[in-house]
């Protein structure tokens, strides 16, 4: 049960190449895809999650495995945490802002790149209290798949926000 089956450095390697694979897969997906899991984005990650179980520990079924497989994950994920603190790594991990609408008009082909409909944008529209897309000044595709609108004849309030980045890395 505490025997290893493979040696534990072993463990570590393929726990963080499966987690560094799926963080890059993850990034690739889009801010859309990210921010507003589906119902089939569930079920991608459950079955993705079991089939690289297998690679993670290999021949290896013990006890003691799947602890050091643990471990390495927590601690990677508190690293990359720490990391994201960081001008350079935080680029490379949350993608930046997206304009889509722009005095009225939809800039389909940024919609199109971002994976964004315009069924979707509509809705965002409404839930702002407007009524189309005429009205709105500026709507923009957030890092984490939301969608802020500003409407035309928005009043602009300007608000004291904590500065996130205070070193430059």
């Amino acid at each position: 049960m505490l025997n290893f089956g493979v040696p534990p450095w072993e463990l570590v390697i393929r726990a963080v190449v499966i987690y560094a694979a799926l963080l890059g897969a993850l990034r690739l997906f889009g801010k859309r895809e990210v921010g507003q899991f589906t119902l089939y984005d569930l079920v991608l990650v459950l079955l993705v999650a079991n089939a690289v179980q297998p690679a993670m520990t290999g021949p290896d079924s013990s006890l003691a495995g799947g602890l050091v497989i643990i471990a390495t994950l927590i601690l990677l994920n508190f690293a990359i945490g720490r990391l994201d603190r960081f001008r350079i790594f935080h680029r490379l991990f949350r993608p930046e802002p997206t304009l889509i609408i722009k005095d009225g008009h939809y800039l389909s082909d940024r919609m199109r790149r971002e994976g964004v409909d315009a069924d979707e944008t509509a809705m965002a529209i409404r839930e702002h209290g407007l009524s189309n897309v005429s009205e709105v000044s500026m709507g923009v595709l957030e890092a984490d798949g939301t969608i802020s609108i500003v409407g035309k004849d928005a009043v602009i309030h300007r608000t004291k926000r904590r500065v996130r980045y205070t070193r430059h890395g």
